[in-house]
This record gives C-alpha cells, structure tokens and sequence, in this order.
C-alpha cells in the first residue's frame, strides 16, 4: 500500500488483482446485475485510485478502506436511481453454471428462495449477509468496513441467520403442505 501511494503502477496493479474479485462479487450481491456490478467496481476502483494518495495507516486496513469506498458508491447507485426498494439480489448470478443442468436449476431456485426471503430483512442485517457470505470477509473485516462494532456485527448476523433460517422453514413447511 506504501508503494501504491507513491505511484508505483505494479503496486497499483496488484492491489486492483488481489481486491477486484472480492469488490465485485460484493457489488454484485448488492446490486444483481452483472452490468451493473461491472460499471460501479471500475467506478470504485477509479475512486480508489483518486484517493490512494490519502489513505493513512490508522486503525483502519486498507481493504476495509476499499469496502467503505465500495459500501458508499453502492449506497450512491441506488440514491440516484431513487428507487423504493433500495436494495438489490444479494446472490443472483453467484451460482455455477458448470453443474449439469438439472442441478444447476435446482441452485437457482434454492438462490431466488433465499432472495426473495433475504429482501424482508433489514437494511443491516442484508449488508451483513453480503459482506460475510457473498464477499467472504471476516467479522472483524466486516465491523471496520460498516463501522461498526464486532459485537453488533455478530449479532446482526445471528438475527439476520435465524430470521432467514424461520422464515424459509416456513416457506417449505407452506410447499409441503400444498403438496
């Protein structure tokens, strides 16, 4: 990070190589379109780049620096579209497609299951669910990225976990009777 924020353009470069994975798949957890998803993580990267001259070795790492980034320009795609549900998938597109396809069907209706419940949560607890599962962060990675405690981060989880573990109980409780 030292390098990067002198210029030097391989260290640059092995930031973007090692952190644009994991930004994108955030973005695109967040937002559900893989178009989308592309244009904001170019978008992050280009203000990480504006700004990498400023970052400061605090108590803050330099990837939950990123994620901040990423978190807010997130927050600004959807304050702009101005819509209702100012939330997006958090897992569309996230399933392999090298299953065969019966199986591959099978994800996809077990992921859009999971959204559709994921979109009742609160704001916190979905923004939780993305970092940790669809980004793959830590809690402690998590807490700096939303600014937030360990704790609360833990808890949101918990919440979050249960109510998803409840509500698609019941959802295959309602299938099973109908059946």
């Amino acid at each position: 990070m030292d390098r990067a924020r002198l210029g030097d353009q391989q260290a640059l470069a092995d930031l973007y190589d090692w952190y644009m994975p994991r930004v994108y798949r955030y973005v695109l957890a967040r937002v559900g379109s893989v178009h989308e998803a592309e244009d904001l993580t170019e978008e992050i990267f280009l203000r990480m780049l504006g700004a990498v001259g400023d970052f400061q070795w605090k108590a803050v790492p330099f990837s939950a620096w990123l994620f901040r980034i990423a978190h807010n320009e997130v927050a600004s795609h959807f304050r702009r579209r101005n819509q209702r549900n100012r939330h997006g998938p958090l897992f569309e597109d996230i399933v392999d497609t090298k299953n065969d396809p019966e199986e591959l069907a099978e994800r996809r209706l077990t992921v859009e299951r999971i959204q559709r419940v994921a979109d009742s949560l609160p704001e916190a607890q979905r923004e939780v669910i993305a970092l940790r599962f669809a980004v793959g962060l830590s809690i402690a990675e998590t807490a700096r990225v939303l600014g937030k405690r360990e704790g609360n981060i833990k808890a949101l989880q918990h919440k979050a976990v249960a109510r998803l573990q409840k509500l698609l109980g019941a959802n295959v409780e309602r299938k099973q009777a109908a059946s």
